[in-house]
């Protein structure tokens, strides 16, 4: 079965830098758009960034552009996230996401998820 396995969150000061993974598997990665998406408690779930499958555009959220990159390592069927400047309103639980098909920015848009890996933000 498709499995989406994140890793790489924790606790950061203000400033800070993290890289999160998702290691993928049961599925053709090259052939899917990749995505990452935040939440946090009592809010829904954002979009964050994405990879698409074919050409590698990528595209951000506004809060995010310039301070994120997304990429990915068919080879390694892995997603990257790196986070720089990171800021207290970046704490959420980061999950990623594969597309088969839409390359969207709405969660509807994607069939697997991954179990989320929590990024805390310290001010």
């Amino acid at each position: 079965q498709v499995q989406l396995v994140e890793s790489g969150g924790g606790l950061v000061q203000a400033g800070g830098s993290l890289r999160l993974s998702c290691a993928a598997s049961g599925l053709t990665f090259s052939t899917y758009t990749m995505g990452w998406f935040r939440q946090v408690p009592g809010k829904e779930r954002e979009f964050v960034a994405l990879i698409r499958r074919n050409s590698g555009t990528t595209y951000y959220a506004d809060s995010v552009k310039g301070r994120f990159t997304i990429s990915r390592d068919n080879a390694k069927n892995t997603v990257y996230l790196q986070m720089n400047s990171l800021k207290p309103e970046d704490t959420a639980v980061y999950y990623c996401a594969a597309d088969r098909s839409t390359s969207s920015t709405y969660t509807t848009g994607y069939n697997y998820w991954g179990q989320g890996t929590q990024v805390t933000v310290s001010s």
